[in-house]
């Protein structure tokens, strides 16, 4: 695409004429009849989408019915480019598409929507270009079979590879809980906000890769297991970026809702296109709180590598249920992720 189509509105690119073919790989009854879904028993994979050649995906919807009720957790989601063995994209599919706990709520961001009924309908806008091939799976790890899995994987077929074009990555992981303070013990709020974080050293991790590329931004779930009349405010915790090797991070922030870009510890729900806050939490910061920032118009570049983290409460003291998706692009081979928890460990709390 030309440089002088490339801006801030999705519509500034719409006149450019293009030699692309538009294409769809989806769930469809073959038949003309209307069993426009697939079965997937536990314990199984099933390939989704499996393309030749050249292209990018542009779009990808899909709707489940299972009865288990964490499926969204259990369910893993993968994708391969250009015939690689491991994949660049591994994650529980509620998580991929944009919230995490095992529960989906309707929301809208620029690259991913859960929409109606009850958010049921997820959508990711992610492009995901390829030169020789995609593969796009899940894996049941229920107990009980997908019972209907409705998909649509839309794509851009290419006559040939377009230059300059990383390949897209997402990474889902968990920690339950952060190695913070004993909550069970008494503690002083004034003194923990006397030390200092200045290395990031303990700061939960949301992306390290190695590489030439760009991080987009991520989505964090936040499960808050302080018991409390006192103030319960989850955040404080600065969001530290280290590219290219540093030593100290050259990109630190000022509080985790300042790296939302929200504001005093904000009680609303709220998704806006590149930044947001769907699940609040209950009284006093309590319970399941899910935001995202996707840094769609200021991505953070890297040549050689980059490490992203996020300080759980001021110097990391809170002992909190944390997960995440973090999502980029980046040239390949990537260094292989860490294998993603058992089921077991996946699911959430109540």
């Amino acid at each position: 695409m030309s440089e002088r189509f490339i801006g801030s509105s999705p519509l500034e690119g719409l006149p450019l004429l293009r030699d692309h073919r538009r294409r769809r790989v989806s769930s469809h009854d073959s038949s003309g009849a209307n069993m426009d879904f697939f079965n997937v028993p536990p314990g199984e994979r099933f390939t989704m989408a499996e393309i030749e050649g050249a292209g990018c995906v542009k779009h990808i919807w899909v709707t489940l019915g299972c009865s288990d009720r964490w499926h969204l957790r259990k369910i893993l989601l993968r994708m391969y480019w250009d015939g690689e063995e491991d994949p660049s994209v591994e994650a529980p599919i509620g998580d991929f598409f944009g919230l995490g706990h095992g529960i989906t709520r309707n929301f809208t961001s620029v690259p991913l929507e859960m929409s109606p009924e009850s958010g049921r309908s997820l959508n990711s806008w992610w492009p995901m270009p390829f030169s020789d091939g995609a593969r796009i799976e899940v894996e049941n790890q229920c107990d009980v079979e997908i019972e209907r899995l409705y998909y649509y994987v839309d794509y851009e077929e290419h006559a040939e590879p377009q230059p300059g074009l990383g390949r897209f990555h997402a990474w889902w992981n968990r920690q339950n809980p952060t190695p913070g303070i004993d909550y069970s013990e008494p503690f002083d709020v004034g003194e923990i906000k006397k030390q200092r974080n200045v290395t990031g050293e303990g700061n939960y991790l949301i992306l390290e890769a190695e590489g030439k590329g760009h991080y987009v931004g991520c989505h964090l779930d936040h499960h808050n297991l302080l018991e409390t009349d006192e103030f319960n405010w989850y955040g404080e915790g600065d969001d530290m970026i280290f590219i290219d090797g540093e030593e100290l991070p050259s990109i630190v922030g000022t509080g985790t809702e300042d790296y939302y870009n929200l504001a005093w510890c904000p009680t609303q729900p709220y998704d806006g296109p590149y930044h947001g806050l769907p699940l609040p939490g209950g009284p006093n910061w309590s319970g399941k709180i899910s935001w995202y920032r996707y840094h769609i118009l200021d991505p953070v570049y890297f040549e050689r590598s980059i490490k992203v983290g996020i300080e759980i409460g001021h110097n990391n003291f809170r002992s909190d249920d944390i997960s995440h998706v973090a999502y980029w692009y980046q040239t390949e081979p990537h260094v292989k992720f860490k294998p993603i928890l058992p089921v077991e460990e996946r699911i959430p709390r109540d």
